[in-house]
């Protein structure tokens, strides 16, 4: 598996390599200035015929981590080859695991549960909050330490989160001031069990405790008010992990036992459902649009979005549905249609709270008015997404009500958005905001300028090719 390389193998040393990556992101706005490139996206044809969106990326994430944490080889069908899905794998490589392609295909050379080994460098998680929080808690409970980094973006995010409940397992962190990247963190050998009660719905924090538990003797349990995406508990199972979910109180509570052999598995990613959001979202606002997108994941606790916008009227069907690798996937047929704002129950905010800025566009377009509540999630995203999209829109013609909480959008009754033509969009180094306006533009009548599409890559590689090809 390899063996630990001289380098950064002491406490005493990461605190000064903290420093060391500290000067770069305060003198650099754009980590990606070299590669920005502005785009005008301008009004679409109709979307036509069948795309495939690319693998889910919550999906894709736990492939790698868990294949990395199996005794034995793994082969990963479908992998989603985004910039923060490549950070997660350069990060195992890091810490011993072999992971390299074949074809089409990942495959990945664990080194079992408990051996991690110590990473010579700091580990570098781009613009990716998922890496840097699972991981967190992946090495936590190995008696190693590490130094996370990422980008301008990625370095404004807040991580304690995270630091709360794994820090009680044990593991020290020394994060810069407000909890954020560059961060060290000393795990510990071994750690703590834990009860744990979500404060917040996030699926990256149960994820970070349960990873952190599967190398901790013992029972780790978290506590979840509101349910989350469930990927990690299904992925867990399936790698034989012992692992119960189950109800108390009304309350969904997850347990993991400690110390417990993972088994290699072949693992095929579905379709991201975030991702195939900004096609569901074109079809239905471009006229003469009848658009199939294959292979979309439709786990409940991702589907929310289709929900909201079939009760505004939208027109989404699925077709051959059924089951790969325990997910339920679907192909999903979308049709031009008139929307109708609605007031979107914040309760379904933790399955469709990456999509939201898509969701904005659509209620832009929308017959009256759209209001969305429960969003402060939204503002520690990769950027403050409440903010953006509502400056965004606005710039591109959209009413728009900032509130504190969410949205209050009145729809233009299907007729396209009539922004200046001099408007540009900043996308705050965030992709979803670029794709979300991306979207406003080819629905637009003067086009929509987004300042910056390189974050795309980040989860969308192939982003502007199928918007090419679904158009063509």
């Amino acid at each position: 598996m390899g063996t630990c390389r001289a380098g950064f193998n002491s406490a005493r040393a990461l605190p000064e390599a903290i420093a060391t990556v500290k000067a770069p992101h305060a003198s650099q706005p754009f980590d990606t200035r070299d590669r920005v490139t502005s785009f005008r996206f301008q009004p679409s044809r109709p979307l036509t015929g069948h795309i495939r969106v690319p693998g889910d990326k919550s999906i894709s994430h736990r492939s790698l981590m868990f294949g990395a944490l199996a005794l034995g080889r793994s082969r990963i069908s479908g992998l989603l080859e985004g910039e923060d899905v490549l950070a997660t794998a350069a990060a195992l490589r890091a810490m011993g695991a072999t992971i390299e392609r074949d074809g089409d295909d990942w495959l990945v050379d664990g080194v079992g549960v408990g051996g991690l080994l110590q990473p010579s460098a700091a580990l570098d998680m781009g613009n990716s909050g998922t890496s840097t929080r699972l991981l967190m808690g992946l090495v936590a409970s190995h008696a190693i330490t590490a130094v996370f980094t990422g980008d301008a973006s990625l370095s404004r995010r807040p991580m304690n989160r995270v630091i709360d409940p794994i820090s009680l397992m044990g593991a020290r962190f020394e994060p810069s001031p407000g909890g954020t990247l560059p961060l060290l963190l000393e795990g510990i050998e071994p750690a703590v069990p834990v009860t744990y009660r979500l404060p917040v719905a996030s699926a990256q924090v149960k994820s970070a405790v349960l990873l952190a538990g599967l190398n901790t003797p013992g029972v780790t349990t978290v506590i979840e008010p509101v349910p989350t995406r469930d990927h990690t508990e299904r992925m867990l199972r399936g790698f034989g992990a012992r692992i119960e979910v189950g109800k108390e109180d009304g309350e969904r509570v997850i347990r993991v036992h400690g110390r417990s052999d993972l088994k290699p598995c072949d693992v095929i990613v579905p379709g991201d459902p975030s991702s195939a959001a900004f096609f569901v979202v074109a079809a239905l606002l471009v006229p003469g649009s009848d658009l199939v997108i294959e292979n979309v994941g439709l786990n409940p606790t991702r589907a929310g979005l289709i929900e909201v916008l079939r009760a505004m009227g939208g027109n989404i069907k699925e077709l051959d549905q059924r089951e790969v690798g325990g997910e339920p996937v679907a192909d999903l047929r979308v049709r031009h249609s008139v929307l109708t704002g609605i007031s979107v129950d914040p309760a379904l905010a933790p399955s469709m709270i990456d999509e939201f800025p898509v969701l904005f566009v659509a209620a832009a377009m929308a017959e009256g008015r759209t209001v969305t509540s429960g969003l402060e999630e939204l503002r520690v995203k990769e950027s403050d997404r409440l903010a953006a999209m509502a400056a965004a829109l606005t710039g591109a013609g959209a009413q728009i009500e900032e509130r504190e909480d969410g949205l209050v959008i009145d729809g233009t009754g299907g007729a396209p958005l009539r922004g200046s033509a001099n408007s540009r969009t900043k996308t705050h180094l965030d992709h979803r905001i670029a794709m979300a306006m991306a979207v406003a533009g080819l629905a637009s009548s003067n086009g929509v300028e987004v300042d910056d599409t390189a974050p795309i890559a980040t989860s969308f590689p192939n982003f502007m090719t199928l918007i090419e090809e679904a158009c063509t």
